[in-house]
This record gives C-alpha cells, structure tokens and sequence, in this order.
C-alpha cells in the first residue's frame, strides 16, 4: 500500500491513506438536541457557516483524490457541497440511525418513560438496533476500505452513525461509539499506526471567520 506524509494540522506522521469522516452542519434538531433520522432538516444559517468552514480543515488534510460519498439527507449533501467537496456520491447506507418511536425527541424526553436510556445503551423501539447499526457500518467500511489501497477517502453524515462508524474502524462494539462526541461540522481522521487501525484525529472543528 503506498505511504506518504500527511500534512493535517495536528497530525505530522507518515501515513497510509486516510479515511476521513464529516458531520453535517447544524440543523434546527441538533440545536435543540432533538433525535433526527428520517426527518430530512434543513442546515440553519449557523449550519451553512459552519459547513463553509469545513473547507479549510479539509484543505489542510490535502486529499489524495478523494472518494467523497454522502448521506442522501439534505443536510449532509449540502454540507459536502459548501465544503467544496465536489463529486460527493449519495449513498444510502450512510443514513443517520432510524430512532423510530423516538424521532424528533431530546434524550430527556426520553429517559422520562426510559429511564437512564441512551441510544447506545437502551432500546429503539419502532427503530434500528444497535446491531443492525453496526452491520449497516461494517457494510459501509467494508464497501470503502479497498479504496484506501490507492486514495483517501470522505463520508459526509451524521453524528450518531458516524460515532458507530468510528467504532468500527477502530475494532471495538457498536456501543462504544458514545465515546465519540461528534460536534456538528465535526470531522475525525482515521487510517493506520504500525498496520493498525487508529484514530489520527478526532473531533476537528472548523473556525468560522468571526470567531478568528
């Protein structure tokens, strides 16, 4: 597998190529923290700024003829389109969690008839299991994981499924993704150390300009 240097910021090791993964930019729900899955949400003013700003963190990984595929949300598309990530390729599978029953909901709206409930830990009723989360994840990354041999590549979704993902890249249970806080526009970086599947960075948040 070729090797080079990886110039991300924060980063400054030789590498294989990366497999890289970007939240959607923030929605009315995530602001309110509500549960969205199907529910196709719009980016707020916020959301699109925020996706703008994506563009610097990506330009400063310096992709290597980027596979770029996105969930067919609106959100997620228009996120990999303000981040200048052009060719991006819906895919289906990298749809957020089905929350069934619990759409549009706040965790403490939840845990009030489920108490302690999480979606990593609890049930789904109406919903998608954790299993079939992770197998729609594995399914993912076994579907990409041959484009490393020769390129890096992008996934442009949503916070939930893409902590499953990381995961799974990392070889540990589905349920350990809720040790991965994904901030809306939030990007983590993932690849290899000594042939092992590592997180290189993670949670890497764009600046927007008024906050430099």
């Amino acid at each position: 597998m070729a090797r080079r240097t990886c110039g991300m910021i924060g980063v400054m090791a030789e590498t294989e190529y990366r497999l890289v993964l970007l939240r959607h930019g923030e929605t009315a729900w995530s602001a309110a923290h509500k549960h969205t899955g199907r529910t196709d949400v719009p980016l707020t003013e916020l959301g699109e700024r925020q996706a703008r700003a994506a563009r610097a963190l990506l330009d400063g990984l310096r992709l290597h003829h980027p596979l770029v595929l996105t969930s067919p949300r609106h959100r997620a598309i228009r996120t990999a389109e303000l981040a200048g990530l052009s060719g991006a390729r819906p895919d289906d599978d990298l749809v957020e969690w089905d929350y069934g029953d619990y759409e549009g909901l706040t965790t403490p709206e939840i845990q009030r008839t489920a108490p302690g409930w999480t979606v990593f830990t609890g049930e789904v009723p109406g919903g998608e299991t954790l299993a079939e989360v992770a197998a729609r994840a594995d399914r993912v990354l076994d579907s990409v994981t041959p484009a490393l041999a020769g390129r890096d590549v992008v996934l442009v979704g949503h916070g939930h499924f893409s902590r499953v993902l990381i995961a799974r890249w990392n070889e540990f249970d589905a349920r350990e993704g809720r040790r991965f806080f994904l901030s809306t526009a939030g990007m983590s970086v993932l690849g290899h150390d000594h042939q092992a599947r590592s997180t290189l960075a993670h949670n890497l948040v764009p600046t927007l300009e008024d906050d430099r």
